[in-house]
């Protein structure tokens, strides 16, 4: 059997004629363009996180790259962001002219922790930026008490994290603002580009709306240099329509969690550590395996296709050389890039599917042996 990693047109069938005439309506009403289906999910998103504000922007990175500009955040300012993470994180702040300053995560949730981030801290700190990985929340308790301690702001990137809550609460809500992707392989997923900033600060978000369309505060009227950066009509559509469903796939996502969680309890790999009070998300089931190449290569020869979140830091990376950040040594992040490996595990996968995943990646032999059934 073949497992795919994603399987969108599985959630589109889904949706089947619900998707087709939502499509239908925004192209007949003629407005595609900061329209009243923006207004609709922003207000619909920020009363499913429990936040006073939703600002749709073309992107994940765009709505990083806005969120830091309104916050303040500059040239001459640095921002504490985890190693192992995705490149937009990084280029966001570099974006806002400011410096990452780069800090090992948990090494068993793999999220930002406090225990790193106070050494980091220097005169010029003026904010963190967690990154919610593969949906598992942060700290985020102890990184407010760590924020407000050293008055710092805090930008959340919930980039992978829709629907993933903190001791209760959405994550979404927790900083000064948090920034979304709807990219179509999250868990709340457009048909093409898409982002937006969440707050309860009503500056923030009103320097959003400007900066996303040229710095305008009315048609005409710029009061600061902005950019062109608004989420489309026929995307926003599309979002309200998935968030009724967004609860409902998360949970399908936690079932197979739990599934590979119960069936891989051998030691074949290194399993997600969920931390008290998080409620995981569930965007990547990520294991660990010193060999994690070789496995790779049978999973794909058994027919599981797999991916590296991320294969290469973006410390590592050509467009980060040495002086563009600042950071100790990263020995966790090092090690993450050469063991992580990300199993399938989208809303659509079918029981079967996800017995043949437990059964391939079980008959792997660690050390260079032949693959072989556990049971022979």
């Amino acid at each position: 059997m073949m497992v795919p990693f994603n399987n969108l047109k599985a959630a589109s069938d889904e949706l089947g004629d619900q998707l087709v005439s939502t499509v239908e309506r925004v192209i007949k009403s003629g407005w595609y363009i900061l329209g009243p289906e923006v207004e609709r999910f922003e207000d619909q998103f920020a009363r499913y996180l429990g936040v006073r504000h939703c600002v749709g922007v073309a992107s994940g990175l765009d709505a990083l790259h806005l969120a830091l500009r309104a916050m303040g955040i500059g040239p001459g300012d640095e921002v504490v962001v985890p190693g192992n993470t995705c490149v937009p994180t990084w280029l966001a702040i570099s974006q806002a002219g400011a410096l990452p300053v780069v800090v090992d995560p948990d090494p068993a949730t793999l999220v930002l922790g406090p225990e790193r981030l106070e050494e980091a801290i220097s005169e010029r700190t003026k904010a963190l930026l967690p990154v919610h990985l593969y949906g598992h929340p942060a700290d985020m308790t102890a990184l407010l008490e760590l924020a407000h301690r050293y008055d710092l702001r805090i930008l959340e990137d919930a980039a992978q994290a829709h629907g993933a809550r903190w001791r209760g609460l959405h994550v979404g809500g927790f900083g000064d603002a948090a920034a979304w992707s709807f990219y179509p392989t999250k868990n709340l997923g457009a048909l093409g580009d898409g982002g937006a900033v969440t707050t309860n600060n009503p500056e923030i978000a009103q320097t959003v709306r400007a900066l996303r369309n040229y710095g305008e505060s009315s048609k005409y009227r710029n009061e600061v240099q902005g950019f062109n950066s608004r989420l489309d009509e026929l995307q926003a559509a599309v979002l309200s329509l998935k968030l009724e469903l967004l609860d409902e796939w998360n949970a399908r996502r936690d079932a197979i969690a739990r599934r590979y969680a119960s069936g891989l309890q051998d030691g074949e790999v290194e399993l997600p550590v969920v931390a008290e009070g998080a409620e995981h998300a569930w965007h990547l089931f990520v294991v660990r395996s010193p060999e994690r190449d070789r496995l790779q290569a049978h999973l794909t020869a058994s027919g599981v296709q797999t991916l590296v979140h991320y294969p290469i830091a973006p410390y590592s990376q050509a467009a980060y050389p040495a002086g563009s950040w600042r950071g100790p040594a990263l020995p966790i992040s090092d090690r993450l890039q050469n063991e992580v490996l990300s199993l399938p595990i989208g809303p659509h996968l079918s029981p079967e599917q996800v017995e043949t995943v437990i059964g391939s990646l079980r008959a792997f032999v660690p050390g260079g042996g032949q693959s072989a059934s556990k049971e022979e």
